[in-house]
C-alpha cells in the first residue's frame, strides 16, 4: 500500500525518535551493572547519578521506546490490513502529543528533576513537567486509537460480513486495555502528583498512588508484550515458511488477555498491609488465569514452526527444529521472533513464581525482580521492537537495510547477553540480593563495612550479560541509523508479511465481537479494585513529607 507525505513523516518520526532515545536508554541499563558489581564505588558518573540513570533507563525503554512502537506498529496493522489511512489529524495531534511529552520527560530527567524512577513512586517527587509529559504522551497514544476505530469502521461498512483480521484484533485488544489502564495513571500524574509537585498541597495519600500507578503499571507489561503476540501470530509463521496453526486460538487469547491482563495490578502490592489478605488471594487466582493465554500462544506458535519446519523437508520429532531460516538474510526478521520466544519461555515461569503470595514474599524487593522481568521485556518485547522497527523503517521510508549480516546476528548475541544477565540478578535475588540499591557503594565494595562476597559472583554475571548486551546495542544501532542515512531506492510503502491460516475453521460468534469482553473486564476490575480502594481509605491516610533522593528519611518532623 502506497503511503502518503504526512503519514509516513509521522511514522518515521515515531521509529527514529524513541531509536534515538534508546540509545541513552541502553547506556544506562549498562551503568546499572557496573554499578551494581561494584566497579564504580560513587553515587555518580559523568554527572549522571545512579538514580538518575536508573529512571532514564526504566522510563525510555518501558514507557517511551514501547509506547511509539505500540502507536507505530498499530498504524502498520491497521493500514496493511484495512488498505487506509487513518484521518490526518488523529495521527498527527498524536504524534504532536507524544513527542512534546517526551521531550518534557527528557528534559526534567536530565536536569535530574525526576529521579523517581521508572514507577515514579510517591513519596519521591519528580518535578511536574516530568508527570504531565508523562500524560501527555499517554494521552497522545489515545488519539492514535481513534483513527484506527474510524477506520475499523469504514473498512466494516464496506466489506459487510468480513471477520475482523487477527491482527486489527489484537491491535484494538492491546488499545483497549491500554485505555482503560491508562486512566487512573492520567488521574494520578495529573490530578495528585501534579498539584502536590507544585506545592499546591502539602500531603499526598501514598497507597492511593501506588495502586493507581499498578492499575496501569502491570497492564503496561502486556501492552509491551501484545504487539509482540501479534507478530508472533501474523508474520512469524509467513518468515519462518508455514502457516498458523489455528486463528480461533490466537483470537481466544487475545480475548483472555482483555479479560485477565487489568484487575491483577495489586500482586505487585503484596508487601504492602493496607490491602485484605482477601484481595490478595483473589488478585493471585488471576494471575495465574492470565498465565493461561501465553501457554495457548506457546503451543499455538510452536505447532506453526513444526509446520513450518516440515515443509521445509524435516524429518523425524524434532527434526524441524533444525530446518527452520535461523540465518538467513533476507528474512532477518526470525532471528528476533525466535530469541524472543526463547526468552519468554524463561520469563512466563518465573512470572509464575511472582504470582504466588507466599513466593512472592520471599523474592520481593529483591533483583530476582528486574531479573524476571527483563526475561520478558529484554525477551520478546524489545526483540520483536527491534526487529520490526528495522523492518518498518526500511519499508516506510523506501531505503535498503545495510549491514545485513550484523542485523542477522544481533538478536543471537543479545538473547545470550539478556539470560546471563537476568539469571544473575534472580540468583542474587535468591540470596537476598536488592534491587534498584546502588550496591558498588555498600555490599559490593570491599572497603565498606556492609560488603558482602557472596553477591560478588551475581553481580559480576550480570554485568557481563549487561555487557554483552551492551555490545548487542552498539551493533544494532549501526545498522539501523545506517539505513536511516542511507539513499531512497524504493518506493515508500506499507507491508507486512501475512501468515494464512493452516485450517478453516468454523466460526466462533464469541470470538469475532469484543463487546461482551470488554464488559466482562469491567466487572472483574470491579471486583478487584473497589474493594482495593476501600481499603486504601480504610486504612491509609494521606502524610505530610519532605524527601531528598539520597535519604529515604521523612525530613518533616
Amino acid at each position: 500500500m502506497n503511503i502518503s507525505k504526512p503519514y509516513r513523516t509521522v511514522i518515521i518520526t515515531g521509529l527514529l525518535m524513541p531509536m534515538t532515545l534508546f540509545i541513552l536508554g541502553a547506556y544506562n541499563g549498562v551503568m546499572q551493572t557496573i554499578y551494581r558489581a561494584g566497579v564504580i564505588h560513587k553515587p555518580a558518573v559523568a554527572g549522571i547519578s545512579y538514580y538518575q540513570g536508573l529512571t532514564m533507563h526504566g522510563v525510555i525503554n518501558a514507557i517511551v521506546l514501547t509506547t511509539f512502537f505500540a502507536v507505530v506498529f498499530g498504524h502498520f496493522t491497521t493500514s496493511h490490513y484495512l488498505k487506509r489511512e487513518p484521518p490526518k489529524w488523529s495521527y498527527q495531534i498524536s504524534m504532536i502529543l507524544m513527542v512534546v511529552g517526551t521531550l518534557m520527560d527528557l528534559a526534567s530527567m536530565l536536569a535530574g528533576k525526576a529521579q523517581a524512577l521508572y514507577t515514579f513512586y510517591a513519596p519521591l517527587q519528580a518535578s511536574a513537567a516530568f508527570y504531565i509529559g508523562t500524560a501527555l504522551l499517554i494521552v497522545g497514544s489515545w488519539f492514535a486509537f481513534g483513527g484506527w476505530i474510524i477506520i475499523w469502521f469504514e473498512w466494516k461498512k464496506q466489506n459487510p460480513g468480513k471477520k475482523m483480521p487477527i491482527a486489527i484484533l489484537g491491535t484494538f485488544v492491546n488499545f483497549s486495555m491500554w485505555f482503560i489502564s491508562t486512566l487512573p495513571v492520567a488521574y494520578e500524574t495529573l490530578v495528585i502528583l501534579t498539584p502536590w509537585s507544585l506545592g499546591w498541597t502539602s500531603s499526598v495519600n501514598v497507597p492511593l498512588t501506588r495502586m493507581l500507578f499498578w492499575m496501569f503499571g502491570h497492564p503496561l507489561v502486556y501492552f509491551w508484550l501484545l504487539p509482540a503476540y501479534i507478530a508472533y501470530y501474523t508474520v512469524l509463521p509467513k518468515v519462518a515458511g508455514g502457516k498458523l496453526y489455528s486463528g480461533n486460538a490466537a483470537r481466544l487469547a487475545f480475548l483472555l488477555f482483555l479479560i485477565l491482563s487489568i484487575p491483577i495490578g495489586v500482586h505487585h502490592q503484596f508487601s504492602e498491609p493496607v490491602f485484605t489478605p482477601g484481595t490478595k488471594i483473589w488478585v493471585s487466582i488471576l494471575t495465574y488465569a492470565v498465565a493461561l493465554p501465553s501457554f495457548m500462544t506457546a503451543f499455538t506458535v510452536g505447532a506453526s514452526l513444526e509446520y513450518a519446519g516440515k515443509k521445509r523437508g524435516a524429518k523425524g520429532l524434532l527434526g524441524w527444529m533444525r530446518r527452520l531460516p535461523y540465518f538467513e538474510q533476507d528474512n532477518f526478521l526470525f532471528g528476533y521472533f525466535i530469541c524472543g520466544l526463547f526468552l519468554f519461555i524463561f520469563g512466563g515461569i518465573s512470572g509464575i513464581i511472582n504470582a504466588s503470595y507466599t513466593l512472592n514474599q520471599m523474592v520481593h524487593n529483591t533483583s530476582w525482580v528486574p531479573g524476571h522481568f527483563h526475561m520478558t521485556v529484554a525477551g520478546p518485547t524489545i526483540l520483536v521492537i527491534l526487529g520490526m522497527s528495522l523492518y518498518m523503517y526500511s519499508y516506510v521510508s523506501g531505503k535498503e537495510i545495510k549491514f545485513k549480516t550484523f542485523a542477522v546476528i544481533i538478536p543471537y548475541v543479545w538473547m545470550v547477553g539478556v539470560a546471563l544477565l537476568s539469571h544473575g540478578l534472580m540468583a542474587g535475588g535468591l540470596m537476598g540480593e536488592p534491587r534498584r540499591t546502588n550496591m558498588g557503594l555498600s555490599y559490593t565494595n570491599p572497603d565498606s563495612p556492609q560488603f558482602n562476597k557472596h553477591w560478588v559472583p551475581t553481580t559480576t554475571l550480570t554485568l557481563v550479560g549487561g555487557m554483552i548486551m551492551g555490545s548487542a546495542a552498539i551493533i544494532y544501532f549501526v545498522v539501523f541509523f545506517a539505513t536511516a542515512a542511507g539513499k531512497r531506492v524504493n518506493e515508500p510503502q506499507i507491508s507486512l508479511p501475512e501468515s494464512e491460516e493452516l485450517y478453516e475453521e468454523k466460526d466462533v460468534p464469541l470470538l469475532l465481537n469484543m463487546q461482551p469482553w470488554l464488559v466482562i473486564s469491567i466487572i472483574l476490575i470491579m471486583f478487584t479494585y473497589v474493594p482495593a480502594l476501600l481499603s486504601v481509605f480504610k486504612y491509609g491516610s494521606p502524610v505530610k513529607n519532605k524527601f531528598q533522593t539520597e535519604n529515604p528519611q521523612n525530613l518533616v518532623k
